[in-house]
C-alpha cells in the first residue's frame, strides 16, 4: 500500500516520460510552439496528472475513470512520437528512448488498473 501518489510506480514512470517529452520538445522548431509541441506536452502532462487525481478518488469506478483518461493520453503521446519522427523532429535514438519510456509507463499503468479492478490497491474503499 502507498500513502502518496508519488509512491505509485505507474505515476513515477509517467512522470519520467513527461520530463523526457519536455526535454525532447524543447528542441522542436519555434513554429511548433502552438502545434505539435504544445499538444505533445499537454498529453504527456495529462498522464501523471490523471494518475494523481485518480489516486485520491474513493470508488473503484471513479479511480479507473481517471486512469482510463491517463491511458488515452498515453496513446495520444504514442501518436505524437511517431509524428515527431516522421516529420524529422527527432532521430531514431530519441524515438526509441521515447517509445521505451512510454511503454514502461503503459505497462505500469495497466498493471495498476488491473490491481484496482481486482481490489488489490483499494486503500480508500474500506
Amino acid at each position: 500500500m502507498t500513502e502518496r501518489f508519488e509512491d505509485v510506480m505507474a505515476w513515477q514512470r509517467a512522470y519520467r516520460f513527461t520530463l523526457l517529452v519536455y526535454k525532447t520538445t524543447a528542441m522542436f522548431p519555434a513554429d511548433e510552439r502552438f502545434g505539435l509541441k504544445s499538444q505533445f506536452q499537454r498529453a504527456a502532462v495529462s498522464i501523471p496528472a490523471n494518475i494523481a487525481e485518480g489516486y485520491r478518488r474513493i470508488g473503484k469506478a471513479d479511480k479507473l475513470h481517471f486512469f482510463n483518461i491517463a491511458q488515452g493520453s498515453l496513446e495520444e503521446c504514442r501518436c505524437y512520437i511517431y509524428l515527431s519522427k516522421d516529420v524529422g523532429y527527432i532521430n531514431d535514438t530519441t524515438f526509441q528512448e521515447l517509445c521505451y519510456s512510454l511503454e514502461e509507463a503503459s505497462k505500469m499503468l495497466n498493471w495498476y488498473c488491473k490491481g484496482i479492478r481486482n481490489n488489490a490497491y483499494n486503500r480508500n474503499e474500506d
